[in-house]
């Protein structure tokens, strides 16, 4: 069979260039060596999740360490899948957490010498090397029709056999010259195969750059690299696009794992050196006393959404996902608790070999950390930018007064204090702690303790005594002097010593008055939250507490 002339039948030379070419237009990258290039590549389906962007730091890091590149490429051969506006979703969600591509789709970058960073664009590309292919009796023409490799593959389920085109069941494969060419006369539809090489007998050892050495079956299936339109499979394009883009290490979910001897042997078919292949761990959570993978179905943390829109701190999520990456980032971070995350040395080799534990309680920690450390002015700006985009009319109209709610950020981050508090999780969990320091959000969420009489003495007292120039010696001077005249004590060691003789003590006349001021048995300093209040609102509500 003259190979050549098979290869031009079924892929025309029209304006296709010499596979060689492409090694002149995509050169080596001028990187030191020991730099990692690195790439993200969902498909343009719109919705990106956590372990996208687990995957994503873990790229960014291993290129940035290093020296390198890290780039967006864009898979989108699955025409069905797109969505508009999917790759600025990416971009968009990325920037928000502080991962920035150097190069690549939609990105406005002098390093962009390596595209089109779609896949759809470098057909081509794909074209050219599927004739090569060919004309070397590496690749073949497949005519078999959907309905013949669903009867293939139900065959092969009865028998308990693996699925697939090989072997006996590869019917294409064995086509004679004029069958092959009496089907292209009749315009019957066809798709590129890889002509595979492999024997499933055979197994080998190959080093992954997480998990270390593996036995690896070569691989005996006759894949499809070109479909009937010409577009590329995933497992084809994906092999030229990381050759000519010249990435050094892919970084991918251990799912990829089985596709594995695949895309060795399509690297070793088109004479291309295969990149370091890194297979992440499933990233897991706690399920009762069980683990199991994050679920797209069940579990709302795995969408990116879910963080933006509950406000975790973008640089928290950042942090933690690092603690689950290298277990020796968290040691890194108690030495050097004010350090730059990205001074730390992020190595592919530490990331885990076994399942990753998801602990959404630990994240909050961590965002509670990295929020309190925040300047009051800094916190504003990232609740405000939330309230913009996911806050309640109310929100929006509360923090149209900077100052009132600086003055409120400053009492509940502790501002001046010892030690700062770290009240605040999360955006939409810290917007509503100020909820109460305002009239149209208050609301009485605890009850008094105490009866009707016992209350309203303790308000009534206080009203007429409160001054808002107190300072708070002077403030809880005028508190005990009302607890006591109600029956209270006023020292907290005289209560403990006979209780039988009071009503309570100072702190309990104390909670009648903080559920009157803020609805709530808990708060920051109540001096203070009556400062900011006012005095009239604070009569007000001294007022309108009463028991009834």
């Amino acid at each position: 069979m003259d190979l050549n002339k098979l290869s031009r039948a079924l892929i025309p030379d029209g304006d296709l260039i010499a596979p060689e070419e492409y090694e002149k237009i995509y050169p080596e990258r001028n990187t030191e060596k020991g730099a990692c290039v690195t790439r993200l590549a969902p498909s343009p389906t719109g919705f990106i999740h956590l372990g996208n962007l687990y995957s994503a730091l873990a790229d960014e890091r291993a290129a940035h360490t290093t020296g390198g590149i890290f780039y967006l490429r864009i898979e989108d051969t699955d025409e069905k899948r797109k969505v508009d506006g999917a790759v600025e979703s990416v971009i968009r969600s990325l920037n928000y957490f502080g991962l920035k591509f150097d190069e690549g789709a939609e990105i406005n970058s002098p390093l962009n010498n390596y595209g089109p960073y779609y896949q759809r664009r470098r057909a081509k590309i794909y074209r050219s090397f599927a004739k090569k292919l060919i004309a070397q009796g590496l690749a073949y023409p497949c005519f078999c029709s959907a309905e013949e490799l669903d009867a293939v593959r139900e065959k092969q389920t009865q028998n308990k056999e693996t699925t697939g085109y090989y072997g006996a069941y590869a019917k294409c494969r064995t086509l004679t010259e004029s069958e092959i060419y009496e089907n292209l006369k009749n315009n019957k539809p066809f798709v590129i195969r890889l002509k595979s090489q492999g024997n499933i007998e055979n197994k080998f050892t190959f080093n992954d750059a997480i998990k270390g050495d593996i036995t690896v079956t070569e691989n005996d299936k006759d894949v499809v690299i070109l479909k009937s339109d010409g577009i590329p499979t995933y497992h084809f394009a994906h092999a030229i696009d990381d050759h000519f883009m010249r990435t050094t290490l892919v970084i991918r979910g251990e799912e990829w794992l089985s596709s594995l001897p695949v895309h060795l042997e399509l690297h070793k078919a088109l004479g291309f050196k295969p990149p370091r292949y890194a297979h992440t761990c499933s990233l897991m959570k706690m399920d009762g006393d069980t683990k199991r993978k994050l679920s797209k179905r069940k579990d709302p943390e795995l969408s990116l959404d879910y963080y933006r829109k509950a406000g975790y701190y973008p640089l928290a999520v950042v942090k933690y996902l690092m603690t689950v990456l290298n277990s020796n980032f968290e040691e890194w971070q108690l030495k050097n608790p004010e350090g730059d995350y990205r001074d730390f040395k992020f190595k592919i080799e530490k990331m885990g070999k076994s399942g990753a534990l998801f602990d959404l309680e630990k994240l909050c920690d961590v965002s509670k950390t990295e929020i309190s450390r925040l300047t009051p002015e800094a916190c504003y700006d990232f609740l405000k930018e939330w309230v913009d985009e996911f806050g309640a009319e109310s929100d929006k109209a509360h923090f149209e007064n900077k100052e009132y709610i600086l003055k409120i950020l400053n009492l509940i981050m502790g501002v001046g204090g010892k030690k700062r508090r770290k009240d605040i999780e999360r955006a939409e969990q810290g917007v509503k702690l100020m909820d109460y320091f305002f009239d149209d959000t208050f609301n009485v969420k605890d009850s008094y303790a105490y009866d009707k009489n016992t209350v309203n003495a303790v308000l009534e007292g206080f009203a007429s005594v409160y001054n808002p120039a107190d300072d708070n010696s002077v403030w809880f001077a005028k508190l005990k002097q009302v607890a006591a005249q109600v029956g209270f004590a006023a020292e907290t060691s005289d209560y403990k010593a006979a209780p039988e003789k009071y009503a309570g003590s100072v702190s309990d006349a104390a909670e009648i008055l903080r559920i009157a001021v803020t609805g709530m048995k808990n708060s920051p300093d109540l001096c203070t939250i009556m400062k900011i209040l006012g005095k009239e609102r604070c009569m007000k509500r001294l007022a309108e507490g009463k028991a009834k």
